[in-house]
């Protein structure tokens, strides 16, 4: 038996333990406040998403949990300690679909749409000089697996591109730094940029007052990351000045974005509801499948979360 251990509503549950049964029909999924007290006692895997952590330590037999989701920062910080180890979705469907929301709106702020929105707002007929794709120079933050795809593609749709990372990469048509010496480079070249770091000690805050000043006068930040890293208060000074033009925001500090946050009817942001690249619960429920089953065979856990670094 293996709990599926989640702070979500009970309909959302639902859903996730139909497919995870239609994925595994050999094993039985059942949500966690179903348990009996002796199935606790013996549960060794545990499938989550979001779960509150006293759940999992009430668990003492658990060797490892499956989360449904690739971000799992936060149960990460929940948990001081913990005798298990946690395995993140790593689903190639998901850095298809943040690297075409990258695309996107990377193409929305290169293409003007919010000048040209606030002009229809004040039937302004204006017509901007285009920019070619080859002189937008785009800098991707985060060269794992979302970024790299991501990257790729806007190479493909001929953008220049350059992308950081916190140990080397090599990733084809992107130019890559990494490293504390690599970031101000990186940002000093970037007219738009793209954040798809993971959240962790080193990135929480990392687009502070100081790296933000380091981008060019007049660019754009797309956030597709986690709220945490970008300091907010500084992102609104860099926009009321005019240093940065507009920033793409899908992350925040608290979710949902609380109704008086000044975010909301700033007319240099867009506010998305969380949605550049949702786990589709098919296909993760698919991995979680072929990860359990092999684990059932081998006893192998499949590679874990480094809790240091936090992914």
């Amino acid at each position: 038996m293996i709990p599926f251990v989640s702070r979500a509503d009970l309909a959302e549950q639902k859903i996730w333990i139909k497919h995870l049964s239609s994925a595994m029909p050999n094993e039985v999924i059942v949500p966690f406040v179903d348990l009996t007290a002796e199935q606790k006692q013996q549960c060794d895997i545990a499938i989550v998403a979001n779960p509150d952590p006293q759940d999992l330590l009430s668990l003492p037999s658990l060797k490892w949990v499956h989360s449904v989701w690739a971000g799992v920062e936060r149960m990460i910080n929940e948990l001081s300690s913990s005798s298990f180890s946690i395995v993140r979705l790593v689903d190639s469907n998901l850095a298809e679909t943040m690297s075409e929301a990258v695309l996107a709106w990377t193409l929305f702020l290169h293409r003007d749409m919010p000048i040209y929105a606030k002009q229809q707002a004040k039937q302004s007929w204006v017509q901007l000089p285009t920019v070619a794709a080859k002189d937008r120079r785009i800098g991707v933050l985060g060269l794992g697996e979302l970024g790299r795809v991501s990257a790729q593609r806007l190479v493909a749709n001929g953008f220049s591109v350059a992308g950081w990372s916190r140990n080397p990469k090599q990733v084809e048509g992107v130019e890559c730094f990494h490293g504390e010496e690599g970031l101000i480079p990186l940002l000093s070249q970037s007219d738009i940029l793209v954040c798809l770091l993971p959240l962790t000690i080193e990135t929480r805050g990392l687009l502070n007052h100081h790296n933000l000043s380091c981008l060019p006068v007049g660019a754009s930040l797309i956030n597709f990351a986690r709220g945490l890293i970008i300091d907010d208060e500084a992102l609104l000074a860099k926009l009321d000045q005019g240093d940065l033009s507009h920033a793409v925001l899908d992350v925040f500090m608290q979710e949902p974005l609380p109704i008086n946050h000044s975010f909301w009817l700033h007319d240099s942001i867009t506010v998305l509801p969380h949605i550049s690249a949702p786990t589709h619960p098919v296909s993760a429920s698919e991995i979680v499948a072929t990860n359990i089953k092999q684990y059932r065979l081998t006893g192998n856990i499949p590679p874990a979360v480094d809790m240091l670094r936090g992914y």
